[in-house]
């Protein structure tokens, strides 16, 4: 297959990238990236910037958020015996004191062990644990249960102790200090996911400010981002692939909100699969109702969209469960001629890459 092909395969996408497609750091500005827009009926493909976005949408057109803050998940240490590396990323705290985490060092991990985290900062007047320790409880089928040596709630100690949790493909998920500021939504309040809802990345405040000029409104979801959004559909069957499940959240405000907007004719944009996949979940039932919980939606050709009319969405990893939603509501035909354009025409891709509106 060559590096511009794009293939069907068992329903999902399967396709080459050249390496230097991946965008390793963040446009100057947010709005600077690309955007290709989509149009479903037309099957119209234009290039614009992201920056474009106001002149794009329409007046009553509502753009709907994933306001998820990103935890410092990523960890680095080194093994109390052996002093040798140790890499972690943090995916969820249980209520016994224990965290569960996917870990990475050379030789082999028992139960009993210790890792040593030494504390990034100096300046311990704020932060008494000087370096932190996690003893190796259990280890499942990819992951670890460890348990820290404090009980402070996790979210302080990685605040403390964590870093940036880039994925590997960004940088082989070295962070550096433009990420803390560039890997995350400029509206992100509630903490909790371990990758950022990267559709979000490119809005700055000057551009909610002109999308607001032309009476296009935003609302806000919470959807924390878990590291199964990444995990590869190995199955020949795609219904078959295990659904990762992630906690989400919309409240009534939104939905009063999304329901005002339809009733003036206004279109009803995810910016996300994340936002695209707690709005179906919340309209299950055919009707958008308030939401809380975990949710295990599976999306994929053909759905039935209950609350969507166009999402925007950044280039996503081949034969993932992300793909498979967007091409549920492109199409996956007209999806696979986007992505044959946006290769050849020199889209960047991935988290920091560039971005796709689905009308």
């Amino acid at each position: 297959m060559s590096n511009t092909a794009l293939s069907t395969n068992h329903s999902w996408f399967d396709f080459e990238l050249p390496p230097d497609r991946i965008a390793q750091h963040p446009t100057a500005n947010r709005e600077d990236s690309r955007l290709l827009v989509l149009h479903r009926q037309t099957e119209e493909i234009q290039h614009h910037l992201f920056s474009d976005l106001p002149k794009i949408l329409l007046p009553f057109d509502l753009l709907v958020l994933n306001n998820s803050k990103v935890l410092p998940a990523r960890l680095f240490g080194f093994r109390e015996k052996t002093d040798g590396k140790w890499e972690g990323l943090f995916l969820r705290s249980l209520s016994d004191n224990q965290w569960e985490m996917m870990m990475s060092t050379g030789g082999k991990l028992r139960p009993g062990d210790v890792i040593v985290i030494p504390s990034p900062s100096t300046n311990y007047l704020n932060n008494p644990i000087k370096e932190l320790k996690l003893t190796l409880i259990k280890k499942t089928e990819k992951t670890w249960l460890v348990e820290p040596n404090s009980k402070l709630n996790a979210i302080a100690l990685l605040e403390q102790f964590g870093h940036v949790p880039l994925p590997p493909y960004i940088r082989n998920g070295i962070p550096n200090q433009e990420d803390e500021l560039r890997y995350q939504t400029i509206y992100a309040n509630p903490i909790g996911s371990v990758a950022a809802p990267t559709a979000g990345l490119h809005f700055s405040e000057q551009l909610f400010s002109r999308l607001s000029q032309n009476q296009i409104a935003t609302t806000h979801l919470t959807l924390h981002v878990g590291h199964g959004t990444f995990a590869p559909i190995t199955v020949q069957d795609p219904q078959q692939h295990p659904i990762h499940s992630e906690w989400c959240q919309i409240d009534q405000t939104s939905v009063d909100t999304i329901q005002s907007h339809r009733s003036k004719g206004g279109r009803i944009i995810a910016v996300g699969t994340t936002s695209a996949r707690t709005l179906e979940t919340a309209a299950r039932d055919g009707t958008l109702m308030p939401f809380q919980g975990q949710t295990n939606l599976f999306i994929y050709p053909p759905y039935p969209f209950c609350v969507l009319d166009g999402l925007i969405t950044n280039f996503h990893l081949p034969k993932t469960t992300l793909l498979l939603l967007v091409s549920a509501l492109a199409g996956t035909e007209l999806l696979e001629k986007a992505y044959r354009i946006a290769i050849q025409e020199g889209y960047r891709f991935y988290s920091y890459g560039d971005a796709m509106l689905i009308l």
